[in-house]
């Protein structure tokens, strides 16, 4: 078991990682190796998912931690079995393009807005949209307001550029202002940075369970729907790319909907922040705005 890091954390650092820059493990049928969004790495819930999956079926798990837009760009080229990421519309045209297939929703969490503790964009109490356009007004005022994005084309990155245009925003004119500042990393890192910026930033609530205690930054906006923040996995189309563990990917996928998986999500994450890094999918396909199938059919 393991993350592929090779000098990828060092990479990250720098700014985003191509397909390119990480040279995976070869396909083997005692090998499962998939691309996925850093937050459920950094939580490490894959490692625990990983023990449990290998000691029952006799397969190392491997994992790249990226934004999903990178981790959907390890299966295009085919470099992946499995990809588990968060972002739909990216997804959908990752199967309409025939690169994925048998996609499952799994669980689901919020991204929220974080800041200084002083606001001084008056964001707190605002919803989301709003939010954002508080941020670029006041930036236009005090130049010592900035926002700091992902910048990686994620999930997440995703999410904020539509919370921009929702805003009534051109993203490109947003992209390019002074006050706009762009990490090129992940989410662990971007907190950091806005941390030191004292600025604000967008970011899922696992992330930030996850690296609160080092940050002075807190949580100022939640709780709004387009904050809604689901995870999906989805094996990578062995007609496209014939060397994927098609079996074990499949594996994985009814793994991660049965009720070990759904169980252990409800509760994973309570000790150490009150409530769990992600809501489990079963039961909970309304919430998620997705079928009841899509969470809890077996692939075959």
């Amino acid at each position: 078991m393991g993350i592929i890091t090779l000098v990828l954390g060092a990479m990250l650092l720098c700014g985003t990682v191509s397909a390119a820059d990480v040279t995976l493990p070869e396909h083997s049928a005692d090998r499962l190796l998939i691309g996925t969004t850093t937050s459920l790495d950094a939580t490490k819930l894959l490692d625990v998912l990983a023990e449990k999956f290998e000691a029952a079926n006799n397969v190392d798990v491997q994992w790249v931690a990226v934004g999903t837009g990178q981790a959907l760009e390890y299966g295009k080229n085919c470099d992946v079995d499995i990809v588990m990421v968060h972002d739909r519309v990216a997804e959908d045209k990752f199967i309409d393009e025939g690169f994925g297939v048998d996609r499952r929703v799994f669980g689901y969490n919020y991204f929220l807005l974080v800041g200084p503790e002083n606001d001084p964009a008056k964001v707190f109490g605002l919803n989301g949209t709003e939010a954002f356009m508080a941020i670029e007004k006041a930036a236009g005022q005090d130049p010592s307001i900035v926002f700091v994005s992902r910048g990686d084309n994620s999930g997440t990155h995703s999410r904020e550029k539509l919370l921009w245009k929702l805003g009534g925003y051109d993203y490109a004119e947003i992209n390019t202002s002074p006050w706009y500042r762009e990490a090129g990393a992940g989410m662990g890192q971007t907190l950091s940075m806005t941390n030191e910026l004292q600025g604000y930033t967008l970011s899922d609530s696992a992330s930030w369970g996850t690296y609160q205690s080092n940050l002075t930054l807190v949580p100022l906006v939640e709780n709004d729907p387009a904050f809604l923040n689901v995870y999906a996995v989805m094996r990578v189309d062995d007609k496209v790319c014939p060397d994927v563990n098609t079996e074990m990917a499949k594996k994985w996928i009814n793994f991660m909907i049965s009720d070990e998986v759904q169980d252990l999500l409800s509760v994973y994450g309570v000790e150490k922040n009150g409530v769990p890094y992600f809501n489990p999918g079963r039961g909970n396909a309304a919430i998620m705005g997705v079928t009841n199938e899509e969470t809890k059919d077996p692939v075959v």
